[in-house]
């Protein structure tokens, strides 16, 4: 892994040292949780199947804004918590802030991979 960091920094050489190794934690991370969401299927399936559950309740929404409906959670819990100065007792801000940037990058994918 420290190869592939210093790698990243030779590539990448601006911006701030902090940016890669939370970058890599992000990706660690979605590959944790993709795992337990679909278990070897499609990646992007669980925002799929709730896209469909809700348009079969008259709902007219996509995996994009599912995802991005997720994201949100996750932001409007950040601003309480940086709010009132808490760090969370099951979630920290750093990890709800991972959530955040993970959840941005699936909104863009499956954004753009759902164009007509």
């Amino acid at each position: 892994m420290e190869q592939i960091l210093e790698s990243l920094k030779a590539n990448y050489p601006n911006g701030h040292p902090y940016f890669i190794p939370l970058c890599l934690e992000e990706m660690a991370l979605h590959s944790k949780k993709n795992a337990d969401y679909t278990q070897g299927g499609d990646p992007l399936g669980n925002f799929k199947r709730v896209a469909g559950v809700l348009c079969s309740l008259g709902m007219e929404v996509t995996p994009a804004q599912v995802a991005f409906v997720y994201m949100m959670k996750q932001v409007d819990v950040v601003g309480r918590m940086l709010g009132k100065g808490y760090e969370g007792g099951v979630e920290s801000i750093h990890s709800r802030l991972q959530d955040i940037a993970v959840y941005a990058k699936l909104t863009d994918i499956l954004y753009y991979t759902d164009l007509p």
